[in-house]
């Protein structure tokens, strides 16, 4: 797949996103190439903030940690991350979103290579907190790349592509990170993660993008109160704060829940959750080529979308109620079905923000989107740990859960709207007061 979108774009001119063609005669970089180090970018951000729970046993039995401890520590992670979204969103539009990426590379690399000279839980609070710092720029600045590079009609498939390289990150960071620490040790195994992160920066410091994803705020930028008035917000927010619990339930104890109540090893988890991972990133890649082809063909992507939100969502209700009670098989059966739920939503958690936002807009509205979102890396893992603590097994957390994914189909389906790009409405004295600046179509 060479191009992601070999049609000509008139409208490029007036603010959409260029084709492939059209940034190839403007001596811009393809599309695909974008796209591509963005999903790298995304994986490695995975990576390294998922070490930490591969790692947990050793780390809670080095640094005398209890369960509730490590719960604490995982979930400082989310409260830094969470909180700075807003800003880092209107960073992202106002100073660039390929700069503020890549200056936040450079703050989680640091704060990845500090984990492995941490010597208690105070220690490990702080660099927990400037790793949160670090990684949320992900993804505001990657929402409002791809809102500027990619025409709509494509973004399906480049939000799938992205999401395989989040999604499969973990089960290739469980792998590697479980290597490293063979060899290495744990606190070795973060070095050396930190240290391979920044490499990233020499292929996109040779990036090109066209003016409307470099360019600072202007005036046809719709204004806070523009962004924070859509229903949409609110209702892609919940969606995500739904879907975002299960997948910190599932980032923090996975491992733990294998080796703990099915009595998996170390390497045995690695696998599981290796494989589980690709199936979830694969589900993700050909759910978003088949909603760009069916809007290709003439169909509805709101319909598409708001479908499989719906579906996904009902899907992991049943799977974490099976891992909650079914034998080792049946749970190792529902975590590959929750993992092709989890893919299958992943591409529609962010492709509704930034066609209902468009290029001038994404990277506040996923912004928001995303503080709110991960409020439940704040509350998952720590109410797990406790959970743990005070029950000594799992099946309450995955029925708490449960009861939180149903919530997304009341977010994605209640209440977004329909899918197309707003026509932002501007006060006469703004000086852009068309209707549609924030299109993309």
């Amino acid at each position: 797949m060479r191009e992601l979108n070999p049609h000509p774009n008139p409208d490029a001119a007036h603010g959409a996103a260029l084709t492939a063609t059209e940034a190839r005669a403007a001596g811009l970089s393809r599309p695909f190439f974008v796209v591509a180090l963005l999903a790298i970018v995304l994986g490695i951000n995975y990576i390294d903030r998922g070490a930490m729970p591969t790692a947990a046993l050793q780390i809670r039995h080095d640094l005398v940690l209890s369960a509730q401890e490590y719960g604490i520590l995982f979930s400082a992670f989310w409260y830094m991350y969470s909180w700075v979204q807003i800003p880092v969103g209107w960073l992202a539009e106002r100073y660039g979103a390929h700069r503020v990426l890549a200056g936040g590379l450079v703050v989680w690399a640091g704060a990845t290579i500090l984990m492995g000279v941490a010597v208690g839980f105070w220690s490990l609070l702080l660099v927990r907190l400037m790793l949160g710092l670090g990684e949320s720029v992900g993804f505001p600045c990657v929402s409002k790349l791809l809102a500027c590079v990619v025409p709509l009609e494509s973004l399906g498939k480049a939000n799938g592509i992205v999401g395989l390289g989040y999604l499969m990150a973990p089960g290739i960071g469980i792998g590697l990170a479980g290597l490293l620490i063979d060899a290495v040790g744990w606190r070795g195994m973060f070095v050396a993660l930190g240290i391979g992160s920044l490499l990233w920066l020499v292929p996109w410091s040779r990036v090109r993008l066209p003016k409307l994803a470099t360019a600072s705020a202007d005036p046809s930028t719709p204004t806070w109160m523009m962004v924070l008035s859509q229903p949409g917000l609110w209702g892609t927010s919940l969606g995500l704060f739904s879907s975002n619990y299960l997948w910190f339930f599932m980032l923090g104890w996975l491992p733990s829940y294998l080796e703990e109540e099915h009595g998996f090893s170390m390497h045995q988890m690695e696998r599981v959750g290796t494989a589980g991972y690709l199936v979830n990133g694969v589900t993700a890649l050909l759910t978003g080529w088949l909603v760009d082809h069916h809007v290709r063909r003439g169909g509805s992507v709101n319909f598409a979308w708001k479908l499989i939100m719906a579906l996904a969502h009902g899907g992991s209700v049943v799977f974490m109620l099976m891992m909650a009670w079914g034998s080792q098989s049946t749970a190792v059966a529902a975590m590959f079905g929750f993992q092709v739920m989890m893919g299958a939503s992943s591409a529609g958690c962010y492709v509704m923000g930034q066609i209902l936002g468009g290029p001038k807009a994404s990277g506040r509205w996923v912004g928001i989107q995303n503080s709110i979102g991960n409020i439940p890396g704040m509350i998952s893992p720590a109410l797990t740990g406790f959970i743990v603590q005070r029950t000594g097994h799992y099946e309450l957390a995955f029925v708490v859960a449960a009861i939180m994914s149903a919530l997304g189909i009341v977010g994605w389906v209640g209440i977004v709207p329909k899918l197309q790009p707003l026509a932002w409405r501007f006060p006469a004295h703004n000086g852009a007061g068309r209707a549609g600046a924030g299109a993309n179509s």
